[in-house]
């Protein structure tokens, strides 16, 4: 069994994406955990079901951003040329990502202005969460996760850009997927205390390495539109 290498790329923008998670939402995590109930025996177990249920709805919430994109790109490629539409589409993503690459290494701010963007949407549906708090199930957890999947950040931005241009809402969705299951490690990683984690994720030089690798898969994006472009 073969993974696609977009799929891949994904799920390792949102490993090495990790440092950004550790900023953007780790004040969120740390503080719905505090929240949960007490657990004098075995904290860590009775932790588990509350952050994955937390991750799982973030995730739903990315996957169902990813098919709506995905479908919308797909019907546009239908009323232009397919070949030029994938074209634009696969450079603009480069594009993106490059951005996105310079952001996480603290070198440009151009993707701060799209999450302000955002935060329009945001306070709309950010409310809509306070009818599960506190948490006290992990069905509340998951209603939690469901609404958090919708803050403004600019990582997730960037492959929703990319899945514009995936060729339909399965592969938009299966695109967010990949991202989305990336980016668990770090958050679980909140979710459990490992304090040596998180130090080492916050390091300045980790999260340069992340930028620089981000960025290199946007090239590598643009390098294919301009060998297509070539051809």
């Amino acid at each position: 069994m073969t993974i696609d290498p977009p799929y891949l790329a994904a799920f390792l923008i949102g490993l090495s994406g990790g440092a950004h998670c550790f900023g953007m939402c780790g004040g969120i995590i740390g503080a719905l955990t505090l929240g949960l109930p007490p657990t004098p025996q075995h904290p860590l177990r009775a932790r588990l079901p509350y952050l994955l249920a937390y991750n799982g709805g973030r995730i739903a919430s990315y996957m169902l951003a990813g098919a709506l994109v995905g479908g919308i790109g797909a019907w546009t490629t239908r009323l232009l040329s397919i070949h030029q539409a994938q074209l634009g589409l696969q450079l603009l993503a480069g594009l993106f990502m490059i951005l996105l690459g310079l952001y996480l290494a603290g070198w440009h701010t151009t993707l701060r202005r799209v999450e302000q963007a955002g935060s329009v949407l945001w306070r709309h549906i950010e409310p809509l969460g306070r009818r599960w708090l506190p948490v006290r199930t992990p069905a509340q957890a998951l209603g939690i996760g469901l609404v958090w999947g919708w803050l403004p950040c600019g990582l997730v931005y960037s492959v929703l850009v990319w899945a514009i241009g995936a060729g339909g809402a399965l592969k938009g969705a299966l695109l967010l997927l990949s991202f989305g299951l990336g980016t668990l490690p770090a958050l679980l990683a909140i979710g459990t205390a490992t304090a040596a984690l998180a130090r080492f994720m916050r390091q300045p030089l980790v999260r340069r390495l992340t930028g620089i690798l981000v960025a290199l898969f946007g090239v590598y994006e643009i390098a294919l539109a301009a060998r297509m472009l070539a051809g």
